[in-house]
Order: C-alpha cells, then sequence, then structure tokens
C-alpha cells in the first residue's frame, strides 16, 4: 500500500490528480458525502442544542470500509476536498467517520488541478476549517428545519406531496409575481417616426441618411399633424456632434456570470453549464467552478499578458484587477478562468470545447485594452417645427478586447446596431424620400429564463454559487416552475407613411411576444406561492433570505455561533408553524368564473388532487359536482369563462378502429385518445377539441411502431440486459439503469454480455445519477418524504467541534 493516501470528492478529479503525484501517493475518491442527517425522524436533536444526528447512507457502507482500510494502512492521510464550505464539510465528515488522527492527516486545499497547484497544497497542508463546517452545518440544519416544517403543512392544506424550501420558495416567489406583473401589464401605444433622407456627397454621388425622431407621439391625430408639417418642410443639417467614447472589458467569469452568458451564447440550462464546467476542472482544464471572486492571480495576469503580446501586440495589452459587486459576495477564490492561457482549445465533448473557449475569451479579454470608438450624431431640423431628427452612427477606431470578445445582453435582439454615417456638413440641404410614423407598444415585463433569474437571485443576495443550479433544478422537478415556449401573437398596428407629398394610412399586422426557454409558473406554484406568502411572509421575505445568507457568512468568519443562529430562527418560526397547522383554511386557489348556461349551476376553477381543473357546481349541492382537467396551455388564474366551458365537452368519441371505440379526453397527465383499453398522449401540437378520427388512428400506429422496435436484443441467461432504442439513439438497460453505448456509432446488434459489461464497469457514475454535480449524497427517507431544500450540489452538512479542529 503506498505511504500516502489522498482521498477526494469524485473519482474524475482522483485520476487527474493521481498523474501529477508519484507511487508513493494513492487517490481514492468519497464520491461526494459519506453521511448525512439521520433518515428517521428530522435528524436534529432538539434537545441536545440542535445536534445534527448524521449517518453514513446505505449506499456507501461498503466505500467507507474501503476508506478506513486504506487510512489504516496509510502513513499519511490527505484531505483534498473542494475549499469551499462543503468541501470543508466533506473534509470533516472523512476525518470523523474513518476515525482519523490529528498527528497523521493533512487537510489540503487547491482552486486548480495542475501540478504546481497540487504540490503547493501537499507543501502548505492546514487545519481544518471548523467555522466553515459550522457555516455549512447551519445551511444544512436551517434547511432541513423549513423543508420538514412547512412541507406537512402543505399536504394538509393545499395537497399532498407537496414540499417547500428556503431559497426554491422565494425562486418561485420571484417567478410567480413575474407573471402576475405581465398578466396585469397594459400596453400603451405611441407613434414613433422614423426618415429616410438622401444628399448628394460631394462626388456628386446620391447617399442616404436614416433618422429617428426622440420624441414619441401619444395619439394618431398628432402624428398626422407632424407628417402634415413635412409635406411641405425643409430639411438640413443642423449640427453635427462627433464624441470619442470607449467600452471596457466585463470581468472574469464568476458562478453565475458564466451561468448567464453560457444561456445567452451557447444555450444551455445553468444545470448544464454547471456539469459540463465541473468536467473541464475535474480534467484540469478550468480553475474551481463555484465562485463569486473576479480575482485573478498574479500567474494568471502574468500568462494573459505574455499571451495578449504575442496573439495581439503589446497595445492590446491592459493589465486590470476587477472588484465584486455582488451583494454577499466572498472573495475566497479565483474567478474562472483556464488554467493554462496558452492553451485556447481543449480536447473533449463538443460542450466542453464550447464553455472552455467562452472561459477562454471573457478572460483574455478582461486583460486587453479598451476600445475605442468614434459616435457621431448629426441633427436634421425640420422648417415649421420645433422637432428635430437624429441619426447616429459610430465607428470603432481601435478594436482592443472586441478582437476577442464581446458580452451578450438578455435583451440584445431588441438592440439596433448602430451604423456608419455618410460624410455631411452643418447647413447641407436633405430630401426626404420617405417619413414613417408607426404605432407602436411598450412592452411588457419579460418573463425569466434561468439565467436572468440567477442574475435577479445573485442581485438580491439569495443563495450562493452553489445553490443556484440546485435551486433552479428544484422548482422545475417539482413541478412549480414549468420551462417552456410560447409562440408570437399576432398584432395589428397603425403605420403612416408620407412619400411623394402623399400619407397613406395603413394597418400592418406583425407577430409580436415570442418567447424561448422562459420560467412560467404551474397553477400548483402559484397556490402554494400565495399559500406562504399569506402565513410565512418572513421566509418568502427577499431580505430574510439574503440575511440568511449573510448570517452564513458571519459563522464562516466565526463572529457567530451556529446554534445561536437557528435556536434564534426555531424560537421565532416554530409557533408560526404550530398556528398554521390549527387555524389556516385550505387553498385551492380556487376562481368563480360565473354561471353554466345550461345547468345553472356554479362555474370555478381550482387544485384539484390531480392538478388544475374546472369544475360545474359545488360539494355543498345535493348533485355532485361535474369536473374538466386544465389543459397543458391553461392556468386557473387566466382561464377564460368560455375557455372553461368547452373543456366539458370532453371526454368525446372519435369513432371506431378495430371495432373498438376511440375516446379523446385530458387526464393527469394532459391529452390522450383511450383505445381498447390502451392510453396513447397527444403530441403538444394537436389540440384534443378538434383531432379526427384519421389523426387519431396514425397517433395509435406510430406509438405502436415505437413499441414494437424498442427492444433491439437482451443478453444474460435471464435477460438481465436490454439493449433499446431511445429518444436519443441505442443505450442499454442493467437493474434499472441506463447505460451509454460507445464509441459513437457502434451497431446496436453486435453488442456482446461481456462488452455490455465493459462497458457497466466504465460508466460508474451512471448508477449514482441521483445527484447533478459529481457530489453525491444519498437524501434520507425523511427528506425524501418531505421533499425539503435542495442540497446545494448536493451536500451533507458537518458538525463540528472544536476537539476536531487538528
Amino acid at each position: 500500500m503506498s505511504k500516502n493516501l489522498v482521498i477526494v470528492e469524485s473519482p474524475a478529479k482522483a485520476k487527474t490528480i493521481e498523474k501529477f503525484l508519484g507511487s508513493d501517493y494513492h487517490v481514492m475518491s468519497s464520491f461526494g458525502h459519506i453521511r448525512d442527517l439521520a433518515e428517521k425522524g428530522i435528524g436534529i436533536d432538539f434537545e441536545n442544542n440542535y445536534e445534527p444526528q448524521y449517518v453514513v447512507s446505505t449506499d456507501k457502507k461498503k466505500l467507507v470500509s474501503e476508506l478506513k482500510k486504506a487510512s489504516k494502512e496509510a502513513e499519511t492521510v490527505w484531505l483534498a476536498s473542494d475549499e469551499d464550505r462543503e468541501g470543508e464539510a466533506i473534509a470533516w465528515h472523512l476525518y470523523e467517520e474513518l476515525k482519523l488522527k490529528k498527528d497523521n492527516t493533512r487537510r489540503i486545499v487547491f482552486h486548480e488541478i495542475t501540478k504546481d497547484a497540487i504540490l503547493h497544497a501537499i507543501e502548505t497542508p492546514r487545519d481544518i476549517d471548523v467555522n466553515l463546517v459550522d457555516a455549512q452545518q447551519a445551511r444544512r440544519v436551517l434547511d432541513r428545519i423549513v423543508g420538514f416544517e412547512l412541507s406537512p403543512i402543505l399536504w394538509r392544506k393545499v395537497r399532498p406531496s407537496l414540499s417547500a424550501g428556503r431559497v426554491q420558495s422565494v425562486a418561485v416567489r420571484l417567478i410567480v409575481e413575474r407573471e402576475r406583473e405581465i398578466n396585469q401589464f397594459v400596453p400603451e401605444a405611441s407613434y414613433r417616426v422614423n426618415a429616410l433622407f438622401s444628399s448628394i456627397d460631394s462626388a456628386g454621388k446620391a447617399v442616404e441618411l436614416k433618422a429617428e425622431l426622440p420624441q414619441r407621439f401619444a395619439t394618431k391625430a398628432e402624428a398626422l399633424a407632424f407628417l402634415d408639417t413635412c409635406k411641405s418642410a425643409e430639411f438640413s443639417v443642423d449640427n453635427i456632434v462627433t464624441k470619442p467614447a470607449k467600452k471596457s472589458p466585463a470581468p472574469p467569469f464568476t458562478t453565475s456570470t458564466l451561468q448567464q452568458e453560457a444561456a445567452r451564447k451557447l444555450g444551455f440550462s445553468v444545470a448544464q453549464t454547471m456539469q459540463v464546467a465541473q468536467r473541464l476542472y475535474e480534467a484540469g482544464k478550468i480553475t474551481y467552478m463555484r465562485t463569486d471572486s473576479v480575482n485573478l492571480s498574479d500567474l494568471a495576469l502574468g500568462t494573459s499578458k505574455a499571451e495578449i503580446i504575442s496573439m495581439a501586440g503589446q497595445k492590446y495589452v491592459h493589465t486590470r484587477q476587477f472588484n465584486t459587486k455582488t451583494k454577499g459576495a466572498q472573495e475566497a477564490h479565483e474567478a474562472i478562468r483556464p488554467t493554462y492561457m496558452s492553451a485556447h482549445t481543449v480536447e473533449g465533448s463538443s460542450q466542453e470545447k464550447r464553455l472552455y473557449e467562452l472561459i477562454w475569451k471573457r478572460t483574455i479579454a478582461s486583460q486587453m485594452s479598451d476600445a475605442e470608438l468614434e459616435k457621431t450624431s448629426i441633427y436634421i431640423s425640420v422648417s415649421g417645427s420645433s422637432l428635430q431628427f437624429v441619426a447616429s452612427g459610430e465607428v470603432i477606431v481601435f478594436d482592443g478586447f472586441l478582437k476577442v470578445y464581446m458580452e451578450s445582453t438578455d435583451d440584445e435582439a431588441d438592440v439596433e446596431n448602430e451604423s456608419l454615417l455618410p460624410a455631411m456638413k452643418n447647413g447641407e440641404k436633405l430630401s426626404s424620400i420617405e417619413i414613417i410614423a408607426q404605432e407602436r407598444f411598450s412592452q411588457k415585463p419579460p418573463r425569466y429564463g434561468e439565467a436572468s433569474l440567477v442574475r435577479k437571485m445573485e442581485e438580491l443576495g439569495i443563495g450562493r454559487p452553489s445553490t443556484y443550479a440546485p435551486t433552479i433544478s428544484t422548482i422545475q422537478n417539482r413541478s412549480y416552475v414549468e420551462k417552456g415556449d410560447r409562440p408570437a401573437d399576432k398584432r395589428d398596428s397603425n403605420v403612416l407613411k408620407l412619400k411623394d407629398g402623399k400619407v397613406t394610412d395603413q394597418i400592418k399586422s406583425e407577430n409580436t411576444g415570442a418567447e424561448k426557454s422562459k420560467l412560467f409558473p404551474t397553477d400548483i406554484g402559484t397556490v402554494v406561492n400565495d399559500f406562504l406568502t399569506g402565513y410565512f411572509p418572513d421566509i418568502l421575505n427577499y431580505n430574510f433570505t439574503a440575511d440568511v445568507e449573510q448570517e452564513f457568512d458571519s459563522i464562516a468568519d466565526g463572529k457567530i455561533k451556529w446554534t445561536k443562529s437557528i435556536d434564534k430562527f426555531y424560537k421565532k418560526f416554530h409557533p408560526i408553524v404550530e398556528d398554521t397547522m390549527k387555524n389556516s383554511e385550505r387553498q385551492v386557489g380556487e376562481r368563480i368564473l360565473g354561471v353554466d348556461p345550461k345547468s345553472g349551476r356554479q362555474l370555478s376553477v381550482k387544485i384539484g388532487k390531480y392538478g388544475p381543473l374546472a369544475q360545474i357546481g359545488t360539494v355543498e349541492e345535493e348533485e355532485k359536482p361535474v369536473f374538466a382537467s386544465l389543459r397543458r396551455d391553461q392556468s386557473i388564474e387566466s382561464i377564460t369563462f368560455e375557455e372553461a366551458l368547452e373543456l366539458f365537452k370532453l371526454p368525446r368519441q372519435l369513432g371506431e378502429y378495430e371495432d373498438k371505440v376511440m375516446t379523446v379526453a385530458i387526464g393527469r397527465f394532459g391529452p390522450y385518445i383511450r383505445h381498447d383499453g390502451s392510453f396513447y398522449s397527444l403530441p403538444k401540437t394537436d389540440d384534443p377539441m378538434d383531432v379526427s378520427t384519421e389523426r387519431a388512428i396514425e397517433i395509435i400506429e406510430e406509438k405502436r411502431e415505437v413499441e414494437r422496435n424498442k427492444v433491439i436484443q437482451t443478453l444474460g441467461k435471464n435477460g438481465e440486459i436490454q439493449v433499446l432504442n431511445g429518444r436519443f439513439g441505442p443505450y442499454f438497460t442493467f437493474e434499472k439503469v441506463n447505460y451509454k453505448i460507445f464509441p459513437k456509432g457502434t451497431d446496436p446488434t453486435t453488442l456482446t454480455l461481456e462488452r455490455c459489461q465493459e462497458l457497466i464497469a466504465a460508466q460508474p457514475e451512471a448508477a449514482n445519477k441521483k445527484k447533478p454535480f459529481g457530489r453525491k449524497a444519498t437524501a434520507s427517507k425523511t427528506e425524501k418524504k418531505a421533499k425539503v431544500e435542495p442540497k446545494a450540489k448536493s451536500k451533507t452538512k458537518p458538525k463540528a467541534k472544536a476537539a476536531t479542529k487538528k
């Protein structure tokens, strides 16, 4: 056995580190946390100063035994988990559970996996930081308490199997409130005036100039009056203003800005970005990817400067250090950057290559010179009017950092690029080709996408770099929020055009409001939000959530004892929980729409056992109520009386096929066709109200064809391995776990039992795919049942004692 045992969180990280250390070092992985709060009960001893009750998860017992054996045989044990609070917690749990000894245990940290960084960490070990451990423990205990106590209230007062959490509930609140802003928004119309002018340049060549009136007209009458003035007006250049301008590069990436920019430029989800970044980090390609710092090390500054000089020359160099402006940010780490600035690209998957290139460009651009621009504005006077048209343009004098990278914005589709203007001089006469006054409408507030939600949470100080991705995944997994697209709406606008001395008046139809990959609250998410904000306003308060994060920071700095912080919260929180359980009314989000014209009974919508539904009648009446499920694209907050009545036309019979009746209806999981005891889901493109008999037969046969071709072959004596056709290509299953088939292009019909066994051995992470970012902890049965706040990066919170500090 090797003299030295190094323990890290993930096998990929272990594999990379082992390459840098000699034969005297053996690197093993803990596969994340090895223990968690007890499965039985809440896992916290309230009678003993909130002492957490930790147990080794069942799937980690064998691994813990192997780690214990290896640690006893080693002369020195190196705990090399990540350098953040959760990494400190993992190191502490290993120290406690493996019963390590202070004299031969070392804690090492590094924020990049390079040979120099690993060797430097070995040379400079430190103690386990109990304050960091306590801060992580406080988060774990607080989130368990909130989730464990709030979730049962939701089961009883709203609907079974619901959950609540400190951060996830606030994130849902942001989305619900934005949706209500949008629903209440009333667009205001105004007229925007643009003109196209012509002139003759010094060479006698005709040139055109586009200009806009800075003012907008509130009414059609005002716009027409201005166009009438322009019929006989003379246009001339009144003033030309040229100003130098500069554009500075954005700082290097933090976790949140990487998530935002990857969404804009690459179309990645927040979770996808973190998964790809984790792989790059563990392969030694980038620095640690969970950080809120924009600092760069002296080494990074030096290598960036050398790379810029080599690539573009000395004039492109501008060395900078940025300051973090985010609320509650900690400067403990470095920004996300490549480990080697000389590596412009990396080997790996397409996603890894694209994300790495984005990180490299952002880092190198942050150390480059400002872009120098020249902005020009030409002011055009209108005789008979005090208003002036303005033409704006810009030219890049020196590209600077723009040579490499330009930061994106969420609304860049609406930004018009300013063009280069033709040469003009003061007093020059212009001729109008056409002047257009078009009716424009004020824009509703934009819905959040994953990236913009992260930005908003960061602005409010809600969560930390480690919690953004798990929070956003959780609120979607629990069906409080859905990510989806919305098609554009048709809208008519009035267009007034002055050309050749005549004004034409037309109505133009346009598409507006199309949305892609936006977050929409579900009905159940809205009802849960309303219940929690009504009875637990402090928990759902943005400032409270941000203050809690700051309190965790204070615990990490050693300024506050974590148990005092928890005690202060619990003594205020628990009585409210008990009072709400006893005295609150059941909440189903009921909305009364009117009276059914056929029966004369009340028509309403609300949340039912299996989701949102419309109801004719009430439970107080002698005759039983009649129910109909809402469609996927309908909401109890916005459905109209007429739309609700339409739902009661279902189920409807479509005719017979194979001598069996086909019926279309809407059920718990959406619209479907029932035929001969089987159910066939309707695609989103099909409307259950007008789906035809012929289309229903197509859907039935399409599903049958898929089922016939699903199983490619079975392997093993008892057929324990199934090779299947899947949505994204062939794969195989073994013991209810799905495994990829590689290399890409392998004929699945040629797979053998032996080859499948090799592929299983090569994909150990497949069996542990419950947690997203490499730190795999088994959730307790209690937590699965209560569905409490997600553990950031799949955490297990530690219990720290001063005696354990080495």
